[in-house]
């Protein structure tokens, strides 16, 4: 029987990282972004021990929370009042000593990183490299620092947590890809940016990665943006990415601009902005979520209150929602004879346990046909088709479980290479179908989204 299954052809996004060395090229940008990383995490980590050490003694114990609201002292002159540490709201610990020791424990795995990233470059140099003309000591030199800064505002952004970031590419991949886009992502004019002015009092700022593909940045950020904005008509809604080489992209191809989170925040302060709740589309909270915390904390006297929501999979219950939504989209597939497996995406951080949490809530549910794995961590693509061979199944389908449905999904997962998910499924005898939907194009998901933003708003206004 022939194999089936959605062809993609070859797309990538610009702005996603490449998760397969495809050639040799790519295999360098990948080793050069790995390098940049670590260094990157190293000055991030020495900022914030220079902050730990400059932080006043608290009178309270710090507290590990998935959200934080902070208000203004000025505002107790307003009528505004400070809450409790036992309402549990409280700039929870950017300097915490577990989670210090955790960002040092990632430190550790990127210097191991560095340094097989550096016997790997030995190995690439040697690859598909051809000489040229010399260029002048001087031009020589900037060019390195230019392709230094490229690479580590890359890796910045490679590090990702899950929105939902849905992947990355470093700029010099991007910028060679936009010629080769030969492919159409939809009308990006049917999108709203999110980026207008006159907001009022009361916003709320969605934070997503963000993606190029323009219908699935419609249909699932957006999605979310107009399930916020029907469920809070008083309060302004706008929208930040966090990669920045997306929106460069976006803007270039499209004349599209989306705010990045800096330029969010700023034109918030701008309007006169009293209360801001920030609401991030993350699946999980990684590092990059960690990063937009670390972002907007810095803002925090900008306001008189300041909230961070929660990520998508926050507690105990959303796994069980969110395995119901997903069960329920894909309950026609579900006849024994198909494995159903969602593709994340991954992360170093120890968040990264979200997957295998979701497997569990699957599993103990009893969905035996499901299973769940990801791009760039465990459980690896290996592990889903080890999984997948202990069933006698003729058919897979497979579905990203990420946010949107964007680079990873279109082409790690439904490409025609011969490493996607999809064509290794098939070389091991299955057909394979390809359902190309991100997470936030369901409607529960979207509801979702607004139940947890409901008691942060509330928060808001009470205070």
């Amino acid at each position: 029987m022939p194999a089936r299954g959605i062809s993609a052809e070859g797309k990538r996004e610009t702005g996603a990282n490449p998760v397969r060395s495809r050639h040799c090229e790519r295999g360098m940008r990948r080793a050069k972004m790995s390098l940049a990383k670590a260094g990157k995490a190293a000055r991030r980590m020495m900022i914030q021990s220079q902050e730990t050490c400059r932080m006043p003694v608290q009178e309270h114990p710090l507290r590990i929370t998935r959200h934080w609201s902070y208000h203004h002292p000025c505002g107790a002159a307003a009528g505004i009042s400070a809450p409790s540490h036992a309402e549990g709201f409280f700039l929870h610990a950017f300097f915490d000593p577990q989670r210090e020791n955790q960002r040092r424990h990632n430190m550790k795995r990127r210097i191991a990183s560095l340094l097989l990233s550096a016997a790997l470059i030995g190995t690439l140099i040697g690859c598909g490299t051809t000489a040229g003309p010399a260029a002048p000591a001087g031009e020589t030199a900037d060019t390195e620092e230019s392709a230094n800064d490229e690479s580590e505002e890359s890796a910045e952004e490679s590090l990702e947590d899950g929105d939902e970031s849905d992947g990355n590419e470093d700029e010099s991949g991007a910028a060679a890809e936009e010629d080769d886009e030969n492919y159409e992502t939809g009308d990006a004019s049917l999108d709203d940016p999110g980026n207008q002015d006159e907001i009022g009092e009361n916003e709320i700022l969605v934070v997503s990665f963000g993606t190029s593909f323009n219908d699935s940045r419609r249909l699932t950020i957006g999605g979310i943006e107009n399930a916020i904005r029907e469920a809070f008509p008083d309060w302004s809604v706008r929208r930040a990415f966090t990669s920045q080489i997306i929106i460069d992209h976006v803007n270039k191809r499209d004349g599209v601009k989306i705010d990045n989170v800096k330029e969010a925040l700023d034109r918030a302060v701008d309007n006169g902005v009293k209360n801001l709740v920030v609401q991030p589309t993350h699946l999980m909270a990684g590092l990059e979520y960690q990063d937009l915390e670390e972002e907007v904390m810095s803002y925090a006297d900008a306001f008189e209150s300041i909230t961070m929501g929660e990520n998508l999979l926050a507690e105990n219950g959303d796994f069980e929602e969110v395995a119901k939504i997903i069960t329920a989209r894909t309950a026609e597939y579900d006849d024994g004879e198909t494995a159903i497996c969602f593709m994340g995406h991954g992360t170093e951080a120890e968040s990264n346990a979200v997957y295998a949490k979701m497997q569990e809530v699957l599993t103990a549910d009893g969905f035996e046909h499901y299973y769940v794995g990801t791009v760039e961590a465990t459980p690896s693509l290996e592990d889903v088709i080890a999984a997948v061979g202990e069933g006698e199944y003729k058919r897979v389908v497979l579905m990203p479980l990420m946010v949107v449905a964007g680079d990873h999904a279109n082409n790690d997962m439904a490409g025609d290479e011969e490493d996607s998910w999809k064509s290794r499924f098939e070389a091991e005898g299955y057909s394979v179908e390809c359902i190309l939907e991100g997470l936030g194009q369901q409607t529960e998901i979207q509801e979702l989204y607004v139940e947890h933003l409901q008691k942060f708003v509330e928060s808001a206004l009470a205070e």
